[in-house]
C-alpha cells in the first residue's frame, strides 16, 4: 500500500500499554487512522482476550472489537532484559500510549519522565480513572465507578427511579476519544515546535466535561439536575413518544418552525397560537396541558407513520432501535459502520467501524486483531535484535514467544 492508503497518520509509531476498553479505543483510532500500533502485553495478554461469552480464534469478541490494525509483542517487564527492549522500542517510538494505575510504570523501573528527557520529541498519554495527581489519584476505577463519581448516574434514567448506568461505557470511550485527540494535537505541536508533550487523561474528567449544560444549569441555578428520562429539561417537545402500534419514537422539535410543523402533522394546528404554547418558555411552562393534548394524537398511527410524516415536513424524529435493527439499517450499512475483518485463515469478525470518513487518505485495509504476541519476533528483529538476543529474552522469561503459536 502507498503512504496514503495506509491513512493519514502513516508513519507515526506508537507503543501501546494498554488493556481493556479506554485505552485500546484510543489506539485503535491511531490505528484505524494509519499509524503503527505495537501492543505491549503481558505474558497473560490483554485482560479483554478472555471476556465471556463470545469468542473467534480463542479471544473475546471484546477483545477483537477494539485491537484491529495493532501488532502483538509480550513481555514480562519483571523479568531481566525486558526494560531494555522497551527503551529500545521508546526510541523508536513517535507516542507512547498506557493506562496503568499511576505510580505502576515508576515501580516497573520504567521513568516516563526519564525518558521523555532522553526524547524531549517523545509523546507520552497517561489514560486513568482520576488523574495522576489529586486525592484520588491511586483509587481503582472501571467506567460504572466513574459513572458513578461524575453523576452520569444521577441523570439517567426515569424521574423517580433508581440510578442508572448508560448502556454503553461512556466513561471508558470519553476517554478514549479524548485521548486520542490529545495526541493528535500533540503531534500538531512538536511539528511545529520539534517538542513533544505529556498527556494525562482522566476518566473522571471526560466525564464531567460531558456532564455540560446540565452542569452549567446547576452552577447557574444552585437548583440539582434530576433524570431526563427520554425529555429534556429545557424543550418540552424533544421527548419520546408511544405510537399506536405500541412503538415508541422521538422527536427533537427544539425550534419555533419545528414546533408549529409538529403541531400542524398531529392535526392540532389551533395549538400554535394557543396563549399557552406560543413560544418555548410558554411551552415548558405548560407542558403537563401540552402533553396531554399531543400524546394522544400520536396513538392515531404507527411509530413508522409519524417518522415518516415527521421528516417530511422536516422535523427530526426516528424510531427508538434495537441494537440489531440499527446495525441493519440501511444509512449504517451505507456509511460501513460494520465492518469484518478477516485473518486469511478462516476466521473472521464483524464488528463496529471507524466513523471518520476520509475522502484522499483513508486506510484501505484493515488487519485482523492480533493473537497474543504473534509479531514479537518481526518487531524485535526491526529493532536490531538477533536470533541469539531474542532466544536469550525467551531463555530470561522475558519474552513469550507467541509467533510460534
Amino acid at each position: 500500500m502507498t503512504q496514503s492508503e495506509r491513512g493519514p497518520l502513516a508513519g507515526v509509531r506508537v507503543l501501546d500499554f494498554t488493556q481493556f476498553l479506554s485505552g485500546p479505543y484510543a489506539t485503535q483510532i491511531l490505528g484505524d487512522l494509519g499509524a503503527e500500533v505495537i501492543k505491549i502485553e503481558p505474558p497473560e495478554g490483554d485482560l479483554s482476550r478472555t471476556v465471556a461469552p463470545n469468542f473467534v480464534r480463542d479471544d473475546s469478541v471484546y477483545f477483537h472489537t477494539i485491537n484491529r490494525n495493532k501488532r502483538s509483542l509480550v513481555l514480562n517487564l519483571k523479568r531481566p532484559g525486558a526494560l531494555d527492549v522497551i527503551r529500545r522500542l521508546i526510541a523508536e517510538s513517535d507516542i507512547v500510549m498506557e493506562n496503568f494505575r499511576p505510580g505502576v510504570l515508576d515501580r516497573l523501573g520504567l521513568s516516563r519522565r526519564e525518558e521523555m528527557e532522553r526524547d524531549p520529541s517523545l509523546i507520552w498519554c497517561s489514560i486513568s480513572g482520576f488523574g495522576q495527581d489529586g486525592p484520588a489519584r491511586d483509587l481503582p476505577a472501571y467506567d460504572m465507578v466513574v459513572q458513578a463519581a461524575s453523576g452520569t448516574m444521577s441523570l439517567t434514567g426515569e424521574e423517580g427511579g433508581r440510578p442508572l448506568r448508560t448502556g454503553v461505557p461512556v466513561g471508558d470511550l470519553a476517554a478514549g476519544l479524548n485521548a486520542a485527540i490529545g495526541v493528535l494535537a500533540a503531534l500538531e505541536h512538536r511539528r511545529s515546535t520539534g517538542r513533544g508533550d505529556y498527556i494525562d487523561v482522566s476518566m473522571l474528567d471526560c466525564l464531567v466535561s460531558m456532564l455540560n449544560y446540565q452542569a452549567s444549569y446547576y452552577l447557574h441555578s444552585g437548583v440539582p439536575p434530576r433524570p431526563q428520562g427520554t425529555g429534556h429539561d429545557s424543550v418540552p417537545t424533544y421527548r419520546a413518544f408511544t405510537c399506536g402500534d405500541g412503538q415508541v419514537m422521538v422527536t427533537t422539535a427544539n425550534t419555533e418552525r419545528m414546533w408549529a410543523e409538529m403541531a400542524r402533522v398531529l392535526g392540532h394546528e389551533e395549538l400554535i397560537t394557543d396563549s399557552r404554547f406560543v413560544t418555548n418558555a410558554d411551552r415548558l411552562r405548560n407542558k403537563e396541558a401540552l402533553w396531554a393534548i399531543i400524546e394522544p394524537a400520536f396513538l392515531s398511527h404507527s411509530a413508522a407513520e409519524w417518522v415518516q410524516r415527521f421528516n417530511a415536513a422536516s422535523i427530526p424524529a426516528a424510531l427508538v432501535k434495537s441494537v440489531p435493527e440499527a446495525l441493519a439499517d440501511p444509512q449504517v450499512v451505507h456509511r460501513q459502520m460494520v465492518v469484518t475483518l478477516e485473518d486469511g485463515k478462516g476466521s473472521r469478525v464483524s464488528v463496529p467501524g471507524n466513523p471518520i470518513k476520509f475522502e484522499k487518505s483513508a486506510r484501505k485495509e484493515h488487519a485482523f486483531p492480533p493473537r497474543l504476541g504473534e509479531d514479537g519476533k518481526d518487531v524485535l528483529v526491526a529493532a536490531g535484535l538477533d536470533d541469539t538476543d531474542i532466544d536469550q529474552l525467551v531463555a530470561d522469561g522475558a519474552l513469550v514467544p507467541g509467533w510460534s503459536a
